[in-house]
């Protein structure tokens, strides 16, 4: 993948842009609504989200006379860069504590929810785990989509292999990396590859998209298919994929019922939702909703 295709739309913007501050009535009914919030400032756009946070969260933070325990956060393991940037931008702005990040195959981290694994928020890379998680009770209100991305076949730094689509991960001589069929980036590439009339002897299934890059990074794996964003480090690039049979994945977020603080769990979201947790997720090769 060449350097400009590497370089995200908004690379090279600040992450607080200078943009008009809605008032609070503004802030409150962009965020209902799903509307991207803007802010002059940080400062400014951080006091409308936790002060809509705490407002819809009130009854739970009734009472308390110590400092809640921190947020923990269940995300797609694709997301780790963005929703490191997201967790310090919202600690610095709202002086509390780091919300806890725990990343991993998104069918994984359904399961353990399912299994009453505590968290506060859960951020899926697909629509059919987030719903496995609706149907357990587990969500309150509504998943929202927060960002999509695109396929890319991984492989060693230079493309030794000289790989170029998808037909050629049918050769005998590449070592093939494939997700799991039950976890987003199996699925999505299973459908891609259904799309080319390309069948793969894959050598191996990874619980998710890390396992795949790492193997290929550590020369174990000729290729495998993930997501374009996770083409972005050292040690491997990333193959397009042909518009004709890329799948676009779809990202979705809830905050969980029980959250211990409901109220820094909704900033959280609201974050990750604005115009500034927007940029952020453009930086690092997502595209917006």
């Amino acid at each position: 993948m060449s350097a400009a295709a590497r370089r995200s739309q908004g690379g090279g913007d600040g992450v607080f842009a200078d943009v008009p501050a809605p008032n609070g009535a503004a802030v409150a009914a962009s965020y209902a609504h799903g509307v991207p919030i803007a802010a002059r400032r940080a400062g400014a756009f951080f006091r409308g989200v936790v002060a809509l946070a705490a407002a819809s969260a009130l009854a739970a933070a009734c009472g308390r006379s110590h400092a809640p325990a921190p947020v923990r956060v269940f995300a797609a393991a694709s997301l780790v860069q963005p929703f490191e940037a997201v967790a310090d931008a919202l600690a610095a702005f709202t002086n509390r504590e780091r919300p806890q990040l725990s990343f991993g195959g998104s069918a994984q981290l359904a399961l353990q929810l399912r299994e009453g694994a505590p968290a506060c928020v859960f951020a899926s890379a697909d629509p059919a785990n987030m719903h496995k998680v609706v149907a357990a009770g587990l969500v309150a209100g509504d998943p929202m989509v927060f960002a999509r991305n695109r396929l890319a076949i991984v492989v060693c730094a230079g493309n030794p292999k000289g790989v170029r689509g998808l037909a050629d991960l049918a050769r005998k001589d590449l070592v093939v990396l494939l997700g799991a069929a039950d976890v987003p980036i199996g699925a999505y590439a299973r459908q891609a590859l259904g799309k080319a009339g390309v069948a793969v002897a894959a050598v191996g299934e990874e619980a998710s998209v890390r396992g795949i890059v790492s193997k290929v990074q550590a020369g174990e794996a000729d290729a495998g298919i993930v997501y374009r964003t996770d083409c972005r480090i050292d040690g491997v690039e990333g193959v397009a994929v042909a518009a004709a049979h890329d799948v676009v994945a779809e990202y979705q977020v809830a905050v969980l019922k029980g959250a211990q603080d409901a109220a820094q769990a909704t900033a959280f979201v609201a974050l990750l939702r604005s115009q500034p947790g927007q940029r952020i997720l453009l930086r690092h090769g997502f595209e917006l909703p």
